[in-house]
């Protein structure tokens, strides 16, 4: 069995993340069915559907950082 404070952690800090670059997934968060599964896969998290203006903002974030 998975533990869902970890994938919950994990999801805050990607959140923290995010907004420290102005960016915002308003449906982030933990992919209940993978965290309840018996299967030995770990958690999934979901990010969720994103507006233009919030894509091409992470984008921007990603290629900043990879520069």
């Amino acid at each position: 069995m998975h533990n869902p404070t970890e994938a919950d952690a994990c999801a805050e800090e990607l959140r923290a993340a995010l907004a420290a670059h102005g960016i915002t997934l308003p449906s982030l968060g933990v992919d209940l069915p993978t965290v309840a599964a018996r299967c030995p896969t770990r958690p999934l998290i979901s990010l969720g559907n994103c507006n233009l203006l919030t894509a091409r903002a992470l984008t921007a974030a990603l290629r900043e950082g990879a520069a």
